[in-house]
């Protein structure tokens, strides 16, 4: 099983292949996403793809963008790091869940 580090990166490589963005190409766990990277449409691109790439990898549905999404203290749509222990979260709750 792939680690949602490598999943975060992935899509965001994707999504800044189809934006033609070599930041996002060249994604790190720095790179910065929303407002640098990323304007609100390649957060929906790569919201999307991250959501159904982790429903396949890891056998959960988990929701990316949503009221407690955008209520956090730090955005998890601020950089790669930040969306990654965001979506390790969720993933952890949901499989909690089952």
């Amino acid at each position: 099983m792939r680690s949602v580090l490598d999943i975060v990166i992935e899509t965001a490589k994707e999504v800044g292949e189809e934006q033609e963005s070599q930041a996002l190409i060249d994604a790190t766990e720095e790179t910065l996403l929303f407002g640098r990277n990323l304007d609100s449409m390649g957060v929906v691109f790569l919201v999307t793809d991250l959501e159904e790439k982790v429903s396949e990898e890891y056998g959960v549905d988990i929701t990316l963008a949503d009221a407690r999404a955008m209520s956090q203290r730090t955005s998890p749509f601020r950089s790669v790091n930040t969306l990654t222990n965001y979506t390790r979260s969720l993933i952890d709750e949901a499989k909690s869940e089952q």
